[in-house]
């Protein structure tokens, strides 16, 4: 390979990586280590409602910015985790959590992974067995029986 084009390539894969850390906005750091973690492992635990498939720790969206500035204000003023996240899911419901809790309203959500596999499995053993019924079923090939009548005649 080209070393011009190998280090584009290198350049093109690190910034892939670098990315999500342009997100944090510099006036969420806090000030204590303690806080500083609880809120980056709060951060990942919150889905961005606008972009839905990012965590607002890594979103760019002006709603994840409102969300990680609203944590942040939370735990300056003490609250603890459990308060922070109960007063997401009552503001936004169970859908801006990564893990929602298992309940009658997300059942669903949780199940449909499984139910997807086992409807493909059950698909794919009755194509099988059509195919496996149709193959002993079926007559054979006409190539085959010019190749029987071939051989049958020749001395």
């Amino acid at each position: 390979m080209n070393p011009f084009l190998r280090r584009v390539v290198a350049v093109v894969w690190l910034s892939c990586f670098t990315l999500s850390a342009f997100a944090v906005d510099v006036e969420d750091t806090l000030a204590d280590p303690g806080q500083r973690v609880r809120y980056e492992a709060i951060t990942r635990e919150l889905r961005c409602l606008v972009c839905q498939n990012q965590t607002i720790a890594d979103s760019d969206a002006d709603l994840a910015k409102d969300l990680r500035r609203e944590v942040r204000d939370m735990i300056q003023a003490g609250q603890s985790d459990l308060q922070i996240r109960h007063f997401m899911t009552e503001r936004y419901g169970d859908f801006v959590l990564y893990n929602p809790p298992l309940n009658p309203r997300t059942w669903l959500l949780w199940a449909a992974p499984v139910l997807l596999l086992l409807g493909g499995l059950l698909i794919a053993v009755r194509v099988l067995r059509r195919r496996s019924r149709d193959l002993v079923g079926a007559p054979p090939d006409a190539d085959d029986s010019l190749a029987e009548t071939s051989t049958d005649s020749q001395p």
